[in-house]
């Protein structure tokens, strides 16, 4: 396998500018090969280490010397609670943490050896583990790990029905999930990239961070998401935008009264959005002012990326591509069944195979059996139609997403987004709730737009009828003053009242 940086191991021999900026902090090739070097140089032998993932500087530094010492990290999402770092750690037991000069670590932490990472240093400046008396010395130089299948990330997911699984990485799958997006989104060197995504999940430091690197490019990194942050970074030099829905959605709600913003979008190659499905209306705000079109992908933590909307083809509102380059895709029915590619009024459920997947959940060979079907193809639990040209398009989860009512299979996403193109609704969530008579009833929870004055449920039942069909409008409409997210923006629809 090539190493997954190659712009680091070329550093001292090649004349590369940037590489990471968080704010006003940055970090070019060689500094970057530098610090990441002599931290890898420690870390080698260490097992595990935990990654205190704020945005910064010193988390990029700190996954990047693990990888290069092929030691596996597990990045900690600082806004966890005591319960969840103390399952995360004991889980995965890693030796050490590794976090920011002067940062504060919570009591759930405390029992671990902590490495301070100085991004600035240079190779002899790296501070060594607290308490060990270890010195500190120049950095040998540090040649990759040859080993596709070992473990690269530990990365635990939400947690939504028990306790987070930790989903095991290997570098192959970060290898080809990167790759494949370059073919995709004819990503190159040359590409600068700006968001304002967390580094403890897969979008922010996978695609967002380690993607760049392995390129040679450079990423941007706002701290805080801000649509002024957007704009002032695409204006000066950045040429792609990584967001999820809720940043797209600010970014529609502010076009009409920023014109720089709008120039900005205008000028990026390439906009992109993942976590979650982004609404059909503000796909359109959006290719209303700027004249450019939001790409969708589908991934997972266990998957990384599996579709995409490719750079030279058609952007569909709605619509998260075609499979990327080595990744299989079909959809089955409920007894476990193809569905043929040729019915595009089908749901099924995604079920994927190839070089992108993970290895297993740690410590959970009971869930990561579950998880595989017959063949090696992975059970996502998301459910979707196929266009009759191989775009899919998500409709929700197998969970909480497919509604079963009068006999119809009916996914949520579709719902949601017609009830967005309604004026009076801000946001919206679709459930499914008991019904004796239907099996289950669709049940609308709407942020109006206007809280003194909300839609009523029949002018948005009659307003769903209209745009989908009679069997797709909501029986209940319940109203909220804001819909519970997770820190993707993603809806948390278990977290609903009564849900």
């Amino acid at each position: 396998m090539n190493p997954l940086f190659p712009a680091l191991a070329a550093a001292h021999t090649e004349t590369r500018g940037e590489a990471l900026r968080f704010g006003d902090r940055s970090l070019s090739y060689p500094e970057l090969a530098a610090a990441s070097g002599a931290l890898a140089s420690r870390l080698r032998g260490a097992g595990r280490v935990a990654v205190w993932a704020t945005p910064s500087l010193e988390t990029a530094v700190g996954v990047v010397a693990a990888l290069l010492a092929g030691v596996p990290a597990v990045p900690l999402n600082p806004k966890s609670g005591a319960g969840e770092l103390t399952h995360i750690v004991t889980d995965s037991a890693p030796s050490l943490i590794l976090v920011a000069p002067g940062v504060e670590l919570p009591p759930a932490l405390a029992d671990l050896k902590r490495l301070d990472v100085d991004a600035r240093a240079d190779a002899d400046g790296m501070s060594a583990p607290t308490g060990d008396g270890a010195g500190s010395g120049p950095a040998a130089p540090v040649t990759e790990p040859d080993a596709p299948e070992s473990p690269a990330l530990i990365v635990y997911t939400s947690g939504t029905t028990g306790p987070p699984k930790g989903a095991v990485v290997p570098r192959r799958a970060i290898a080809a999930t990167l790759d494949a997006l370059e073919d995709a989104w004819q990503w190159t060197g040359d590409d600068v990239l700006v968001h304002g995504l967390p580094l403890f999940h897969v979008h922010g430091l996978i695609l967002g961070t380690l993607g760049p690197l392995r390129r040679g490019g450079s990423v941007r990194h706002l701290g805080r998401f801000s649509t002024e942050g957007v704009a002032r970074e695409l204006g000066s030099g950045a040429t792609m935008l990584f967001g999820v829905p809720t940043m797209y959605h600010r970014i529609a709600e502010v076009l009409p009264e920023e014109p720089e913003l709008a120039k900005a979008l205008t000028g990026a190659r390439l906009l992109v959005s993942g976590s979650a499905a982004l609404p059909v209306h503000d796909h359109e705000r959006i290719a209303a002012a700027t004249g450019r079109r939001v790409i969708e992908r589908y991934g997972m933590t266990e998957t990384l990326m599996n579709t995409s909307v490719r750079a030279d083809g058609e952007p569909r509102a709605g619509a998260v591509g075609v499979p990327l380059p080595g990744v299989e895709l079909r959809l089955v029915d409920e007894a476990g069944g193809e569905i043929p590619g040729d019915d595009p009024e089908a749901v099924g459920e995604i079920q994927v195979r190839g070089p992108n997947l993970f290895t297993e959940y740690l410590n959970r060979p009971d869930a990561t059996a579950e998880a595989f079907a017959a063949g090696g193809w992975f059970r996502t639990g998301d459910m979707a139609v196929r266009d009759a040209d191989g775009y899919v398009r998500i409709v929700g989860r197998k969970a909480t997403d497919l509604i079963k009512s009068g006999g119809y299979k009916i996914g949520a996403g579709e719902i949601e987004n017609a009830l967005l193109e309604h004026e009076g609704v801000r946001e919206a969530a679709v459930t499914g709730e008991p019904d004796p008579d239907l099996g289950e009833r669709i049940v609308a929870w709407v942020v109006p737009a206007r809280a003194d004055a909300p839609p009523s449920a029949d002018e948005l039942a009659d307003h769903v009828a209209a745009r989908l069909a009679p069997h797709k409008r909501p029986r209940v409409v319940r109203y909220l003053e804001a819909l519970p997210r997770n820190d993707m923006g993603k809806i948390m629809k278990r977290a609903l009242p009564g849900a």
